[in-house]
């Protein structure tokens, strides 16, 4: 019993707390001046980039609820010329089958494509031509970018084309389309070129007026609606079969409705 009281009585030990052993920090790999110089220019692209974007698709969402006052060509002209011919009219106070004989024209298959018309492209290149552009390429390049066949501008339509489209309602296309495409040397908007050929307005143009009209689009300062060549009254009848065809077919439901 003593020896165990003794025992007892023996100081007990402290247990030692084993101290975690801290893992060494990682050391931190310094850049060289160009692989620092590499990352800002990617950051300042990345960035550039995303600027640039959201600028165009506040822009292109303004124009989807305020007529475009002006366009660069337009400006360009105007510059030129000193005076320009140009009314804008909403779509409502178009005849229809002015719209329609447009689409048949430059675009018979507007209703069925999202911008980009990727079998009359294929077609084009087959053929080893240009052209191709769908009504949707021809309202961005008309009222946002520049004129001319350089390939940073086809790449910013093709780019800028799908946005447009996503924006917009078909009828909100056609309807620009209308009121900035050239129809003579001065000549903008179909309501100025209803005047300027025919003297009437744009409400009150004929189904023959309205082909002729259209046949001039693709080289308005070429080609006469007033004084049409044997070429025009041929386009001219072709373009109107179209138009009937479209409205007959479907083709022409997402911009009347």
């Amino acid at each position: 019993m003593d020896a165990m009281a003794e025992e007892s009585k023996e100081p007990k030990r402290p247990i030692k707390k084993k101290t975690p052993k801290k893992t060494p920090a990682k050391k931190t790999k310094k850049l060289g001046p160009i692989a620092r110089a590499r990352r800002f220019v990617r950051r300042v692209v990345l960035w550039g980039a995303l600027g640039i974007f959201c600028f165009a698709l506040l822009w292109t969402l303004l124009y989807a609820v305020i007529n475009p006052p002006t366009t660069p060509y337009i400006r360009a002209e105007a510059h030129r010329l000193v005076t320009i011919k140009r009314d804008w009219v909403d779509i409502e106070d178009i005849a229809p089958v002015m719209a329609r004989s447009a689409v048949a024209a430059e675009d018979a298959n507007f209703c069925l494509h999202w911008g980009l018309d990727v079998n009359a492209i294929q077609d084009a290149v087959e053929r080893g031509r240009g052209g191709a552009s769908t009504i949707s390429q021809q309202v961005v390049k008309n009222v946002f970018l520049w004129h001319g066949r350089s390939w940073s501008r086809k790449a910013i339509e093709a780019v800028w084309t799908p946005m447009t489209e996503a924006v917009w309602s078909k009828r909100r296309i056609v309807e620009i389309y209308l009121n900035v495409a050239e129809f003579d040397e001065g000549v903008f908007g179909v309501q100025a070129a209803a005047r300027h050929y025919f003297g009437v307005d744009a409400s009150d143009l004929s189904a023959l007026q309205a082909g002729r009209l259209a046949a001039i689009l693709p080289s308005p300062k070429n080609r006469s609606a007033s004084n049409p060549s044997q070429f025009t009254r041929d386009r001219t009848r072709a373009i109107m079969s179209g138009a009937a065809t479209i409205a007959a077919d479907g083709r022409a439901d997402c911009f009347e409705s």
